[in-house]
């Protein structure tokens, strides 16, 4: 499952210091020039994604970062939007945005050195699921006793799998696999939340933008707690959007649409049942 893109550490080499080298004719050939002589197409926001990774991104347009590309796109006068699309797997900051066919990653989490990121436009968290009055209401930590004897269902080699190897539960774990191809398998948050509902697992761990999700669409009753309150364990990641480390004006101008936009990209992100957190682990909820 590729719950969320910067959590997979990616591969990649850089082309900038050729393509910048190259005569003004070449470059225009691929995109406009930006301000700096950076490789960014004024008229078209050039967007690199996923063609299958809902809630992200998705070929139909119906991903909620297709529509933050749609308000970037606006927000910094491009005509149009085009996507590169690639599967979120090993290859993809290399064979998109490195490989100067695109522009921008919409959602890349903070801190990953291939990229340059932008100011986070959000925060969220991993969130356990469960059924109401299955005997797990209340619960809120992975170390809460009413866990003990339940199947727990996670992504195998996600941050929730360590603190479930801590409070001693790893022989009730259902594990998931991390990588799926989902243009010819379903995403593990669908599996996964299918056979919660079915009573094949008891509880599930997920990242929350992927849960929040899924919960809805699959049981709009089951109950989605935000793990904010783990004793170890770093379950909450700041969101960015990812740009080549040359495109220092572009990101600048990035930032400013996100910087003045926040509450709108709220919007969109709660649409689709995000769980946004501010920095002191509050829920936001507008």
């Amino acid at each position: 499952m590729r719950h969320r893109r910067a959590l997979v550490k990616w591969i990649g080499g850089c082309m900038m210091a050729a393509v910048i080298a190259a005569p003004s004719g070449v470059l225009a050939q691929g995109a406009g020039l930006g301000a700096a002589g950076e490789l960014v197409d004024p008229d078209v926001l050039r967007v690199c994604a996923d063609p299958s990774n809902m809630p992200f991104s998705d070929e139909s347009g119906k991903g909620f970062e297709n529509r933050l590309a749609d308000l970037v796109a606006a927000k910094t006068g491009r005509k149009s939007v085009a996507y590169t699309w690639y599967p979120m797997s090993t290859g993809f900051v290399r064979n998109t945005l490195r490989a100067n066919r695109c522009d921008i990653i919409m959602g890349y989490a903070q801190g990953d050195e291939l990229v340059q990121n932008t100011n986070a436009y959000y925060r969220s968290t991993y969130v356990m699921i469960y059924k109401k009055n299955s005997g797990l209401d209340g619960v809120e930590l992975i170390e809460d006793p009413k866990l003990a004897g339940k199947k727990i269902g996670v992504v195998a080699g996600t941050p929730p799998a360590a603190n479930l190897a801590k409070a001693g539960l790893m022989r009730n774990v259902h594990p998931y696999p991390l990588m799926v191809d989902t243009r010819l398998a379903p995403s593990m948050a669908d599996v996964m939340l299918k056979e919660l509902k079915s009573g094949v697992i008891d509880a599930a761990i997920l990242w929350g933008p992927m849960a929040g999700y899924y919960a809805k669409e699959i049981d709009p009753d089951l109950t989605v707690v935000p793990l904010v309150k783990e004793k170890s364990g770093h379950m909450a990641y700041r969101i960015t959007m990812g740009v080549r480390p040359s495109d220092q004006e572009w990101k600048r101008t990035l930032n400013k649409v996100i910087r003045e936009n926040q509450a709108e990209i709220n919007k969109i992100l709660l649409d689709y049942q995000v769980p946004l957190i501010d920095e002191n682990n509050k829920p936001i909820t507008q």
